[in-house]
């Protein structure tokens, strides 16, 4: 429990004074965001805050996670370190994709079919490894099954665990993407999932097969260790908030938004809860839903159903004040993750 702590409070700290220094930093250089003209006309003065902010998250996350373990002197985990990789592999593609914005001034980076492939590439190298490294008791990071409360069914063969990987990889990191169209929304709709997996980390950690075997307990490898990593990213989440709130000092960017896709997406397939993601990331579902729903419609009729997508923007042409949008959002995305802790508690609740 004390590295968990550790890893948040120092998380938090860094990304605290890091952000500012960020802030001053790349507002020296130029490192503004450019702003789409067919997009919303009230985000025009956004144009030039500082942005690719994520990179401060996303260090800040990396030196909790080693702080924490050299306070308590345990070795990182197989499980906590791919996880990580993912996070920081993901991180690498947006940077990329923010800094092509950024050094030829316009708000496309990345051609998407380069940004899909770097995704692709990281994804199917986290998706072979987390399947091997097996600890003492034969357990690895994952099994070649798909999961909800736990893995479910037959094993899909490493070929078809692969694809489902980079399906969730390349989706969740996509839907936080999609998500992160107004001042703090994808931070605080991302935060919450992140304590959801704090909490079922720990709740894995104290019924383990291992320690003690039952109809109920988990065979997951490193669950400790799992929401030492959720706790980091949370508090260097927390920290970047404070500065990217409403009205945002500085923005994400594609940096933040697929690194925090990343480590969603691999929690879920570390701790065996791939399918029970979609309910606890619920919002951002819902988001990206609201843009495939919108070009479905718009390629068949001609005619949109949202004033605009994502869903955020449609309320915002609405004339709804893009604070109530983001504090309603956050609401929406605290229901969804309490939904799904309830989920994952239901096989315990007396019978």
């Amino acid at each position: 429990m004390n590295n968990i702590i550790i890893a948040g409070a120092v998380g938090l700290i860094l990304s605290m004074l890091g952000t500012p220094l960020a802030i001053r930093l790349f507002s020296r250089r130029g490192y503004g965001q450019q702003i789409r003209e067919e997009g919303v006309q009230a985000h025009a003065g956004k144009r030039g805050t500082p942005t690719m902010g994520g990179m401060v998250f996303v260090l800040a996350a990396l030196l909790a996670y080693g702080a924490s373990h050299l306070a308590t002197l345990e070795p990182p985990t197989v499980s906590g370190m791919l996880v990580l990789f993912l996070m920081t592999g993901l991180g690498a593609v947006g940077f990329l994709d923010d800094f092509i914005k950024i050094y030829k001034q316009r708000s496309l980076g990345l051609r998407s079919g380069a940004k899909a492939l770097g995704q692709l590439v990281v994804g199917a190298v986290f998706a072979v490894l987390v399947t091997r490294q097996p600890n003492v008791y034969g357990i690895t990071p994952a099994e070649t099954r798909v999961s909800f409360l736990r893995d479910i069914g037959p094993s899909i063969g490493i070929v078809g665990f692969t694809i489902w990987v980079l399906i969730m990889i390349v989706g969740f990191s996509n839907a936080v993407n999609l998500t992160d169209g107004l001042d703090g929304l994808a931070s605080g709709a991302s935060g919450v999932v992140l304590a959801a997996y704090v909490l079922i980390g720990n709740w894995q950690l104290r019924n383990n097969c291992i320690d003690q075997l039952g109809p109920n307990c988990y065979w997951v490898r490193d669950p400790l260790d799992l929401a030492v990593v959720a706790a980091a990213v949370l508090g260097a989440l927390i920290g970047f908030l404070w500065w990217n709130a409403p009205p945002a000092r500085i923005f994400m960017g594609d940096t933040g938004s697929l690194a925090l896709g990343g480590v969603l997406a691999g929690l879920a397939i570390a701790t065996r809860t791939q399918l029970l993601l979609i309910v606890l990331a619920g919002l951002c579902v819902i988001i990206t839903m609201s843009v495939i729903i919108q070009v479905g419609f718009f390629k068949m009729t001609g005619k949109r159903v949202f004033r605009m997508a994502p869903l955020q923007h449609h309320f915002e042409l609405k004339g709804w004040a893009e604070t109530t949008i983001v504090v309603r959002f956050w609401l929406i995305a605290m229901l969804c993750a309490a939904l799904g802790i309830g989920l994952f508690y239901v096989e315990w609740m007396p019978k």
